[in-house]
């Protein structure tokens, strides 16, 4: 026989549980429903119809603040399709750019015009990296910013096919891995002196002469991400701009001449075995906050025009104001924000 007070509790300890599994269940639909990439549909502009994929996935230079910022810029203003990637963690969907093992949607790149990316040390499991490897065989154009020189780094017993894009990679003809192959450099060092020194551009005289394009309206770029060491680039390369140290961490620090130059902006030829030829423009610059300068914004803007072959609608000035409010977190390891999802980057 059961008394009224054991009921009372038994009956408390049911409603009890009832109410934690409907709040458990309500919490798990809302986190599968949470959204894992953002979309800005073309508006008015020369690149209607084209699409652009960016891809975030770095761990130090806030590349999950800087590429949506520049997704807007290239749809609202210029009329690209774009989609920005995440690295999620898939146990609360949210963006941990330290989280190395999952970026949820590279399926858009079949369907993708230009890629352009910031990636650090990542492993991504086999069904997500063959589309990446599948449109580098395309031979799609390819836009690689800051530590996209050293994109990937796969453990020693890891036996996928994608291994030998390890940015150390020994495998016969990816010596170096992605960086080296298809950049023209993989990580080398710090040229200059890391959070202490910045970069000053400097363009190449030579491509200025030539009117290239691709600096049409930039003049004036400083970044507060330093130099890398670059040891070699290739036959292929051209250098576009070089960067200088600067002695401080602002723009109106003066160039530290000690230094040698190195450089910073550069376009290649890239072929991987059974793809097609295409083309990359990469930097060494590229963290969230370089990006406050308007004339990086513009290089990158530049750069999609040319790599989808639109050399002839290169604005003499192409628009990059900031749309929204874009305060960029400085560069560092575990700075990222806590507890972002996706649409914090709207």
């Amino acid at each position: 026989m059961i008394t009224k007070n054991q009921f009372n509790s038994n009956g408390f300890k049911v409603v009890t549980l009832l109410i934690f599994t409907l709040i458990w269940s309500s919490s798990l639909a809302l986190a599968q429903g949470d959204k894992l990439l953002l979309q800005f549909k073309g508006q008015n502009g020369a690149g209607q119809g084209k699409n652009i994929v960016l891809i975030s996935g770095d761990d130090e230079y806030r590349s999950e603040e800087g590429l949506p910022m520049m997704a807007k810029i290239l749809s609202e203003y210029h009329g690209f399709n774009t989609t920005v990637l995440f690295p999620i963690n898939p146990e609360n969907n949210q963006v941990v750019p330290n989280y190395k093992t999952n970026i949820p949607g590279m399926e858009h790149l079949e369907k993708a015009d230009l890629v352009i990316i910031l990636l650090r040390f990542r492993e991504l499991p086999d069904e997500q990296m063959k589309y990446f490897d599948a449109y580098l065989k395309s031979g799609k154009p390819l836009i690689a910013l800051r530590t996209s020189t050293h994109a990937f780094n796969y453990a020693k017993d890891n036996k996928s096919p994608y291994a030998k894009y390890h940015w150390q990679s020994t495998v016969p003809g990816w010596e170096k891995g992605f960086g080296k192959k298809i950049l023209g450099e993989t990580w080398v060092a710090h040229h200059g002196h890391h959070a202490v020194e910045g970069t000053r551009a400097l363009l190449d005289g030579i491509q200025v002469s030539a009117k290239n394009p691709l600096l049409n309206g930039v003049t004036d770029i400083w970044a507060a991400s330093d130099v890398y060491t670059i040891n070699s680039l290739g036959k292929d390369t051209e250098v576009l701009i070089h960067g200088a140290s600067t002695s401080g961490m602002n723009a109106e620090a003066s160039i530290n001449w000690k230094k040698s130059l190195m450089p910073v902006v550069w376009t290649k030829s890239y072929q991987i075995e059974g793809g097609k030829k295409g083309k990359v423009l990469a930097s060494t610059l590229g963290a969230s906050v370089d990006l406050l300068s308007e004339d990086l914004r513009r290089l990158i803007v530049n750069a999609s025009y040319w790599g989808l072959d639109m050399e002839g609608d290169i604005p003499e000035k192409a628009k990059v104001d900031i749309i929204g409010d874009y305060k960029p977190s400085m560069f560092g390891f575990d700075n990222f924000r806590l507890g972002m999802k996706v649409t914090d980057f709207e």
